[in-house]
């Protein structure tokens, strides 16, 4: 019998130790504590990992601490454009959405996408009226708009700078455990349930000052976000181009089925190694078919979390916890 268990992420990035606020950093905690208490319940109680792995993307992306759903970053235009995947380890059967502006939870699009349609893949006005005809909720524009990030494209649009968030140039004292602009922004979540079958998800709203139109790694299936019961489940969090090129999240799957390597070598290798070489930075959240989870970052620091069912949930922000 397989370990059930629920692992989470939102986000990578540089520390900000001088800059953070116990208080601030006891919101991360708690919030992250409760999506993983969220995940683990449904387990508990018998539901799929797709499940488990939809609900806790979708408390995310309602949380404006992440950069998923509410709290979205915007783009160069000054607009939001969201990114989300899931996919089902059992089956292989995946869904994505890709540049949504008005749905207010892209991982939900996702996995109607999945559930309803032959693609696997919608993008835009599509995306948003297949969303719409299955009843998903849309919201204005600005409903994904904070002060927090108007203030993050201000910054990088005065440095003319992209910021992939571990790059961006100003250091601001606004209390956040990892520095905001040096975050690298998504949400995911993998899972492994009683039954013993794998799911992944993974939302973004993508990078701050990105061109409108760019699409990163997060709805790319096997660059950030993978599952099969053969394997593992992954999602991932970091330069959404390199993870592309690398295939990041199907790499880590792969060295696993075909080298026999464990889930640790395995995503190790693709984050320690493999992403580096390429310039890029980020980490993963994983997990195989035996239950066991691997949660490596090459960055300083990783917003994640993960609980097995019947024990508490283990959250962290840095490299030493």
């Amino acid at each position: 019998m397989s370990r059930a268990v629920i692992a989470i992420h939102g986000g990578a990035g540089a520390i900000a130790r001088a800059a953070m606020s116990a208080e601030k950093e006891q919101q991360y905690i708690q919030a992250l504590s409760d999506v993983v208490a969220s995940g683990q319940a449904i387990l508990a109680a018998g539901g799929s990992a797709l499940d488990a792995v939809t609900e806790a993307v979708r408390l995310l992306e309602e949380c404006p601490l992440f950069n998923a759903g509410k709290g979205a970053v915007f783009t160069h235009q000054g607009t939001h454009e969201l990114d989300a995947c899931v996919m089902d380890g059992r089956s292989l059967e995946v869904g994505a959405v890709a540049g949504v502006s008005h749905l207010r939870h892209p991982v939900l699009a996702a996995r109607a996408v999945l559930e309803h349609s032959p693609h696997a893949l919608f993008i835009g006005a599509g995306a948003e009226s297949f969303a719409a005809q299955h009843g998903l909720e849309t919201v204005a524009a600005d409903y994904f708009s904070t002060p927090e990030r108007w203030q993050q494209l201000q910054r990088a649009l005065a440095s003319q700078q992209m910021l992939l968030d571990h790059d961006g140039a100003a250091q601001t004292a606004d209390g956040h455990p990892l520095d905001n602009d040096r975050k690298l922004g998504t949400v995911g979540a993998v899972a492994c349930d009683l039954q013993g079958n794998l799911a992944a998800a993974t939302s973004t709203g993508g990078m701050t000052n990105k061109q409108a139109g760019r699409v990163g790694d997060s709805p790319i299936v096997g660059a950030g976000c993978y599952a099969n019961n053969a394997n593992v489940a992954v999602s991932c969090t970091g330069t959404g181009e390199v993870f592309m090129r690398t295939l990041a999240a199907y790499d880590i799957a792969a060295l696993v089925e075909y080298r026999g390597l464990s889930l640790k070598q395995a995503s190790e290798r693709v984050v320690m190694e493999k992403i580096p070489l390429l310039g890029g930075s980020g980490g993963v959240v994983a997990v195989d078919r035996d239950g066991n989870i691997a949660l490596p970052f090459n960055s300083e620091g990783m917003y994640r979390g993960y609980g097995y069912v019947g024990d508490g949930a283990v959250v962290g922000i840095y490299r030493e916890e």
